[in-house]
């Protein structure tokens, strides 16, 4: 999966962590680790952990600790992102399942991008494939989520100029329009390498569309705030109506 010793050293420590829970029934990989994007200390490890029954609260201080101790002990923990779903709450993919992400616990669903990227092309760790537990996601409950996610939180998201001074608005925000974009027309999901060449079709700000390559794949200069600003006003130029005008083009019921 990665050549990375890191990583696989704490994808090891991980597994050997949650498999003492009882309950375990399956570990499984998404995002860039499993689609063959990864770049290690850059890429998230993006995770699911599929449990027999819901984790009760001694499981849940049991997981906290575990993901506390490997983010002291191995550096690229601090990217480690796992949600814990039962494996008979799969009907509602609005549900939310406890997660350790960005370095806390949280409760949040497990989307139907994530669930379709599982099926497409998710790498098992840990007992049985996705296809043995996981309901399949449709096209249309695939391009719906992805119509709602634009409509709702990416073009709100753009009226609130202070985030767009970070990286990680700016690289999700527009990948996210360009992925989203192409499911919608297609039906595909595609990399993040991908979408970057799909956001140059669009024509993105070409100087914004670099800096994400370089911070993703480059050693880029360190970034001066003139530039941020910059960056952000470029960006929100770009994004609103580019996300508009995707609604528009591929809105289907209640867009």
């Amino acid at each position: 999966m990665t050549d990375d010793d890191a990583t696989r050293q704490l994808l090891d420590r991980f597994l050997h962590a949650v498999r003492s829970l009882p309950s375990l029934l399956a570990v499984w990989a998404h995002g860039s680790l499993a689609g063959g994007d990864y770049r290690p200390g850059r890429s998230d490890l993006d995770l699911i952990a599929v449990v027999a029954r819901r984790c009760p609260p001694d499981e849940e201080k049991f997981l906290t600790r575990a993901h506390t101790t490997l983010d002291k002990t191995l550096p690229p923990a601090a990217k480690l992102h796992c949600s814990y779903v039962a494996a008979d709450e799969w009907a509602d993919p609005d549900r939310p399942h406890f997660t350790w992400a960005h370095r806390e616990t949280q409760y949040r669903p497990v989307t139907p991008v994530t669930r379709r990227e599982l099926h497409a092309f998710g790498r098992v760790l840990h007992g049985p494939p996705p296809a043995d537990l996981l309901p399949p996601v449709g096209d249309a409950d695939l391009a719906a989520f992805v119509r709602r996610d634009l409509r709702t939180y990416w073009r709100p998201a753009v009226d609130h100029p202070a985030r767009w001074l970070q990286d990680v608005w700016v690289d999700l925000g527009l990948l996210t329009l360009a992925r989203g974009r192409v499911t919608l027309t297609t039906g595909r999901l595609i990399t993040k390498g991908e979408a970057l060449d799909v956001l140059t079709a669009l024509g993105a700000p070409a100087d914004v569309v670099d800096d994400i390559r370089q911070r993703r794949y480059g050693t880029p200069p360190p970034a001066s705030p003139a530039w941020r600003v910059r960056r952000a006003g470029a960006t929100r130029a770009f994004l609103a109506p580019a996300i508009e005008r995707t609604l528009a083009e591929y809105g289907g019921p209640g867009a």
